[in-house]
């Protein structure tokens, strides 16, 4: 059973957020809110969303048997 239930586009697009983030606040643009580029990041290294398993939510493409 796979465990993962972010998928490619968006594990993608999560991580880009998340460094935006973190550059933004990098380079003192955002401020210490930057520091929630951390959450997109990690779900996307991850391959998981806590939040979307009380919604049901799951774009990994891999099949289950």
């Amino acid at each position: 059973m796979c465990n993962k239930n972010v998928g490619g586009f968006d594990r993608i697009a999560r991580a880009i957020i998340g460094l935006v983030l973190l550059g933004l606040m990098a380079a003192g643009t955002i401020g210490a809110w930057g520091w929630l580029g951390l959450v997109p990041l990690a779900t996307a290294v991850f391959g998981f969303c806590p939040l979307y398993k009380p919604l049901g939510i799951n774009t990994c493409s891999i099949e289950k048997k």
